[in-house]
């Protein structure tokens, strides 16, 4: 199952970070998990939010350029060697990896990890012949809109 997710670009300087988070809590919007990246000037913040039209509206009318694009989230099995199990399940079917971060929590002795897939349909259909869980939104506290 895929989820939405929010890139925005920000400016890498104190206090710039704050404002998108401040927009999303004034709007009632809750963040499941993110990412932070610096490029130099600007650094990439990823979001998967509770409600993401919602956020991505109230980013934009807040000044913030808000990309949507899908991830996916997996369970990983947290014990050494379980992302390298994973990994090697992506390989084989040669799928390639843009990006990915851990999420906040796991459960069930696995881990979470979210993925941004060059193609998330084939990722997915691979990784479900290769017995690896894909996360569905609502288990992740991602509600559908």
């Amino acid at each position: 199952m895929k989820l939405a997710q929010l890139s925005l670009f920000i400016e890498n300087k104190p206090g710039k970070l704050v404002a998108p988070c401040r927009v999303l809590a004034n709007a009632g919007i809750s963040i499941v998990t993110l990412s932070l990246a610096d490029t130099g000037e600007f650094g990439i913040l990823r979001l998967v939010v509770d409600r993401c039209d919602a956020a991505r509206a109230a980013l934009t009318e807040a000044g913030f350029v808000a990309q949507r694009t899908e991830v996916i989230a997996l369970e990983v099995p947290d014990r050494p060697g379980g992302l390298a199990e994973v990994l090697t399940a992506i390989d084989s079917a040669g799928v390639s990896i843009e990006y990915m971060y851990a999420f906040t929590y796991g459960r069930d002795g696995r881990a979470i990890l979210v993925f941004r897939f060059q193609d998330p349909d084939r990722a997915i259909t691979a990784l479900a012949g290769a017995g690896i869980g894909v996360v569905a939104p609502v288990a992740v506290g991602q509600v559908r809109e």
